[in-house]
């Protein structure tokens, strides 16, 4: 059973990608990371709503617009603060698996 993220996981996924390549549409973004297109579009609106993300139009070709997503500097800060906050909750897990083989190898 696969285990669900939360949104501030999900949210932090899509700041790092587009943060990587601002250049990313909403469906390759869903297949980088594994959610529906209408997961992502739904958190990015979300991004942009809470002045995470900007968006802006350019020309990709003579026939298609696109759009290039931007961290705002709110969403700087919000990326660093999610990104401290996952990295204390692995580290939790790790330590709370640690002790759990730290056990079982002392039986």
């Amino acid at each position: 059973m696969k285990k669900r993220k939360n949104y501030s996981e999900e949210e932090l996924e899509i700041l790092r990608k587009i943060e990587e390549n601002p250049n990313l549409t909403q469906r390759q973004i869903a297949e980088h990371l594994g959610l529906s297109l209408g997961k992502i579009n739904y958190l990015i609106q979300a991004l942009i709503n809470k002045g995470f993300l900007m968006i802006g139009n350019f020309k990709r070709s003579d026939s298609k617009l696109g759009y290039l997503y931007l961290l705002t500097p709110e969403g700087v800060e919000t990326k660093k603060k999610l990104t401290i906050q996952f990295l204390k909750r692995k580290s939790e897990e790790f330590d709370k698996l640690k002790k759990e083989m730290e056990h079982i190898n002392n039986l």
